[in-house]
């Protein structure tokens, strides 16, 4: 081969090289760094579902999802209030994430193959373990799914649940006739004036409806089967690496605090403490995690700082402290028969 063919074969792979291997995806780093240009963390959540996402009377964003958002915002901004609250309904959620609507899904969100494969988004971990139930009238005496044969559900559009649904009853050589409506306050309305026998959503959903219920939370019940998995999660868009692995990093944080005792209250007073090894890689005082992440160092301290460990998140707006009083179930952490575990902050 002649130096001049030769030259200009090395040259082309070596630019074939380039972009194949030495050229990052072109989402990545790209929400990290619009969010720290913006100052804001834009975060989705539902329109009102109590001890995940809805208002308080003074009108701020309470629940779960509202204080994983605030934990991100505090990690990634350095303030946890640096945040925009997008009330989304269930079927506008992942159109206003893929238009770049928003940067972070945080909405009693199932994580599902389809939607990670077919809607290319990613769900960097698992916030909420939960599980499709059923709400009747206390009054009718239902008692079991088998006794709601041929009966009317309401359920919500865009959701698992209608597909479950169907395919519960389906499985049981059972009828449903269903009744889907646009958005979760459609659905509590269309139950509560009778036009469906029972309602259908995660088990977690249903209480929050119940504490609105006409003649008082016993006037319903939401019977004990569950006829599916509901991991809910936060979802990101797909591309952006660095983005998913900070989010899932703050939740595994969140957790790692409950592993060790750390707590909205001390983990300011322990960071004394430079023998606590979590806490001397969560302060950023080993590892540099923060530079690896493109986050300032203590941004774990931070996001426990701002929303507590996941302990005192779950029981703040869903457990014992909560006017829910869900069990924590298996969102206990997995030393404690649940399956809440987080890989190592090392």
């Amino acid at each position: 081969m002649k130096t001049v063919e030769r030259f200009l074969v090395l040259s082309i792979l070596a630019i074939l090289l380039v972009l194949t291997v030495g050229v990052p995806p072109g989402f990545a780093g790209e929400t990290l760094d619009a969010v720290k240009s913006r100052g804001i963390l834009r975060c989705g959540v539902s329109e009102g579902i109590a001890g995940f996402s809805e208002r308080n009377n003074a009108g701020r964003w309470t629940g779960l999802d509202v204080d994983f958002c605030r934990a991100v915002a505090a990690a990634v901004i350095g303030d946890p209030e640096r945040v925009e609250f997008v009330p989304l309904k269930a079927s506008a959620r992942f159109p206003a994430l893929q238009a770049g609507k928003i940067d972070l899904l945080v909405r009693n969100t199932t994580w599902t193959l389809g939607r990670e494969a077919g809607l290319k988004v990613q769900f960097p971990g698992i916030l909420f373990f939960d599980g499709q139930g059923f709400m009747v009238p206390e009054k009718k005496g239902v008692r079991k799914i088998e006794e709601l044969n041929g009966a009317m559900v309401c359920v919500e559009k865009g959701t698992t649940h209608v597909q479950n649904l169907a395919d519960s009853f389906a499985f049981r050589n059972m009828q449903v006739k269903t009744l889907v409506l646009d958005s979760v306050r459609e659905v509590t309305d269309a139950f509560y004036s009778g036009r469906c026998r029972a309602c259908t959503s995660d088990a977690s959903q249903l209480a929050a409806m119940r504490l609105r219920a006409p003649g008082g939370p016993r006037a319903f019940v939401i019977l004990p089967e569950r006829i599916s998995k509901e991991p809910l999660g936060p979802i990101v868009r797909r591309g952006d690496d660095d983005w998913f692995t900070i989010v899932r990093w703050v939740l595994f944080a969140l957790i790692t605090a409950e592993e060790n005792n750390l707590t909205q209250d001390n983990i300011v007073a322990l960071m004394r403490d430079s023998r606590h090894p979590v806490l001397r890689r969560a302060a950023g005082l080993e590892g540099g995690f923060g530079k690896a992440l493109g986050l300032r160092e203590g941004w774990a301290v931070r996001a426990v700082q701002a929303a507590g460990n996941y302990g005192e998140m779950f029981d703040r707006n869903l457990g014992r402290s909560s006017a829910l009083q869900l069990d924590r179930g298996p969102n206990r952490l997995w030393t404690r028969g649940g399956l809440m575990y987080a890989p190592p902050l090392r």
